[in-house]
């Protein structure tokens, strides 16, 4: 409607000029044309008007009478005395002006008039009138009719190319807004907007389909991900309610009165371990969100391999046991050194051997191989468990997969152990793969490591023989869990330690300056004080600056880490912390005295 308006607009706006310019053109050929016929009589009568002979200037006069348009015309004299007159036949002589007027023409309806002085060598002789009939309309009327036709065949043009315009054009824009409601109204991303041409427009619909195909792949893997999310939260209260109950049994087994002293060392074994399963459950959740903000890290040095597989095979030996599985384990003899961290390793190795336990039936068959192959050593761990679908080796390795997961199953983890495994082993610079005959036939996964340079080799480490006592040392604990406070001061104490405990930060910060421990295992989040102002306080305070700082604490992020680094702690552990780690830095020489030089401004 839009176009058509405008060329309807255009072209009427062309008919008028055109008829106004072709008005002029008309009343410019009249008035040039009469203007001509006065000239010639005003050349033919001007010798009768110089001799006075109006019969003559008759005769002349009547010669205009082959105008038929001319109605009437009149020769006047000098003195403006009517001389000499013309009336067709069928006029009157009324229309004839008794005394001329200034030259020029005259428009009066549809008659025109013209006067045209007789001037002879100089001198004026007299006047020649002449009106005759002026009539453009008709003429108007055709040239309409003519710029009718034209508009008529403009317009019947228009509408053909508008109309392939809007096949072409239009309509294809119009189905993709169509579509796109259908969309947003339905939520279906499978609609598809069709395709005519071969042009921009169809550059444009495929653009448009092909946004909508990743809207919906991302809208799948969105229902995908918040699907494996339900499954993971449901398996991590699964899997968090296994631990606890058993502890709970311990607990009340301890409880009891004249309880044998082998149950009770069968409960404390038991709470030991269930202690550690749920340890590892929250390092799984710590992993978590380390591999999906990108911040999973190794330490790289050299070490040789055949460490990290035995520390992995002691580490799951006994749930290979547990499930009465043959378990086989074949390494290279000759060293297999690699550039990475030999827990890190050691972590992967512990996962598929844990998987390949977990998915074997009892009874089954475990095999571990160790070996080089070309320049990378390759790590294998296979079994004859229930196995895996072709249709799910793709995607075996993604976040909280679970192939073969069944509520008959037990122990079936939170499904990070293989993302993790493929994280780890890519950031050695190696690649990990899964391959399986299918379901029932059992799976193999994999590792290939890039071996380190001929140069490489392993650090040097210190034979280690039977250890000395730990020296008794002045210890502070500061922890708002009264619990946790007070077990671990019980913990110190049996081993011989002066020990003091508070409970919140400014507690701690006057039991410093007072007590002036070598050690303080500091929580993070105290009341009062939090444990980074605390640290800082503690190292410009000259009485305290050396003492030995750990942060003992459940914040376990890389960011909490650095803020604790930077805050002075010398050292960060994680809850709930391995005794033997915490003996580990009680046996260290004592800290030096002075101050350090480093000093730490508040935030």
């Amino acid at each position: 409607m839009l176009v058509l308006a405008t060329t309807v607009t255009a072209l009427a706006l062309s008919a008028i000029g055109l008829v106004a310019y072709d008005l002029h053109a008309y009343q410019q050929q009249w008035t040039r044309s009469l203007d001509l016929q006065a000239e010639i009589l005003a050349r033919a009568s001007a010798p009768a008007l110089a001799f006075n002979d109006p019969q003559t200037a008759q005769k002349d006069l009547s010669i205009i009478r082959v105008r038929e348009a001319v109605l009437v015309a009149a020769i006047y004299t000098d003195d403006g005395r009517l001389f000499a007159s013309y009336v067709r036949p069928g006029q009157t002589a009324d229309g004839i002006p008794e005394h001329p007027q200034a030259d020029g023409f005259r428009i009066t309806g549809d008659q025109i008039a013209v006067f045209h002085r007789v001037v002879e060598s100089g001198e004026p002789l007299g006047t020649i009138y002449i009106r005759a009939t002026y009539l453009p309309w008709s003429r108007l009327g055709d040239y309409l009719t003519i710029l009718g036709v034209v508009m008529v065949a403009s317009l019947v043009l228009a509408a053909l190319i508008l109309g392939w315009l809007q096949r072409g054009i239009t309509a294809p824009i119009l189905e993709v807004a169509g579509v796109a409601r259908r969309v947003m109204g339905q939520r279906d991303y499978s609609v598809r907007a069709r395709k005519t041409t071969n042009d921009e427009i169809g550059e444009l619909v495929d653009a448009f389909n092909g946004m909508l195909a990743e809207v919906e792949r991302r809208t799948e893997a969105l229902h995908d991900a918040d699907r494996r999310k339900d499954e993971f939260l449901a398996t991590l209260a699964h899997e968090l309610r296994n631990p606890l109950a058993p502890i709970r049994n311990a607990v009340q087994i301890l409880r009891t009165p004249g309880s044998p002293p082998d149950m009770s060392q069968r409960a404390l074994e038991m709470m030991e371990r269930q202690l550690r399963q749920m340890v590892r459950l929250v390092d799984d959740l710590l992993d978590v969100s380390r591999i999906t903000t990108g911040r999973l890290g190794v330490q790289r040095t050299p070490f040789d391999v055949r460490e990290a597989v035995a520390g992995a095979v002691e580490m799951t030996r006994p749930f290979i046991a547990s499930r009465s599985h043959a378990f086989e384990v074949e390494v290279d003899p000759q060293p297999l050194m690699v550039d990475g961290d030999s827990t890190r390793l050691a972590q992967v190795i512990g996962n598929l051997l844990n998987n390949a336990a977990k998915y074997t039936e009892p009874g089954g068959r475990i095999s571990l191989t160790v070996a080089r192959e070309d320049r990378d050593a390759v790590i294998r761990v296979a079994d004859n468990g229930v196995g895996i679908a072709p249709e799910s080796l793709a995607g075996i390795f993604d976040m909280f997969v679970q192939v073969g997961q069944s509520p008959g199953r037990v122990q079936t983890g939170l499904g990070v152990g293989l993302t993790l495994v493929r994280q780890l082993v890519e950031l050695h610079g190696g690649t990990v793969t899964a391959r399986s005959d299918g379901l029932g036939k059992g799976s193999e996964f994999a590792v290939r490591l890039p071996l380190a340079g001929e140069g490489a080799s392993r650090p040097d480490r210190e034979a280690r023989g039977d250890e000395p006592p730990v020296p008794r040392r002045r210890v502070l604990v500061a922890d708002d869990n009264v619990d946790f406070a007070a077990s671990l001061c019980a913990v110190l104490e049996a081993q011989g330690h002066d020990v003091r405990a508070v409970h919140d930060g400014v507690d701690a910060l006057a039991a410093m300056q007072a007590f002036l421990p070598e050690f303080a295992f500091l929580d993070l989040g105290m009341p009062k004080l939090h444990g980074y102002e605390l640290a800082r306080r503690l190292r410009r305070d000259p009485r305290t600056a050396g003492c030995f700082i750990v942060a003992l604490t459940g914040w376990g992020r890389e960011d909490d880490r650095h803020r604790a680094k930077e805050a002075g702690f010398d050292t960060h552990l994680v809850k709930p912390v391995d005794p033997a780690r915490i003996e580990e830095i009680l046996r260290g020489e004592s800290p030096p005295v002075p101050p350090r030089p480093k000093v730490f401004a508040p935030r």
